[in-house]
């Protein structure tokens, strides 16, 4: 099982898909939902896969492509809470019942854990007590 993931340049999670391959057409198939989703981007880092080169060509031609063994690492990074979680647990049942985790860890990692050293101790209570109070609104919700 291989994952995908794309961030963006401040860091956040966009999205992480899991495929079975790493081939051109499963990363056709994940730039495709990327750019469909958020846009053309101006700037696409990957590793060194050369399944990534004609993909990125034809649906993102004006990008500039960078493959480089040291680039990634803050998408390589991103999958770390995705592993530890997983270790956890043992493993997931399915492939679907990990992409179904993965699509909502993200998201709901993004709003609690907000980027601590970007903001200073007055902010980052606020944002944790919105994201908070945003959860437990969201959770009465569902009860109701």
């Amino acid at each position: 099982m291989a994952a995908r993931g794309a961030i963006d340049a401040d860091g956040d999670i966009l999205d992480i898909l899991l495929q079975t391959r790493r081939n051109a057409k499963a990363a056709k198939h994940f730039f495709q939902r990327l750019i469909s989703q958020f846009g053309e981007p101006r700037v696409i880092i990957t590793d060194k896969l050369r399944s990534y080169i004609k993909p990125v060509k034809t649906l993102a031609p004006n990008a500039d492509h960078r493959a480089h063994k040291g680039l990634n690492n803050a998408i390589e990074v991103s999958h770390r809470p995705t592993r530890k979680r997983e270790k956890i647990f043992g493993s997931f049942k399915s492939d679907r019942q990990a992409q179904r985790f993965l699509a909502a860890h993200d998201q709901i990692n993004l709003l609690l854990r907000p980027r601590r050293y970007q903001l200073n101790a007055t902010s980052y209570r606020h944002a944790r007590s919105d994201a908070f109070s945003l959860g437990a609104d969201c959770t009465a919700e569902m009860v109701a």
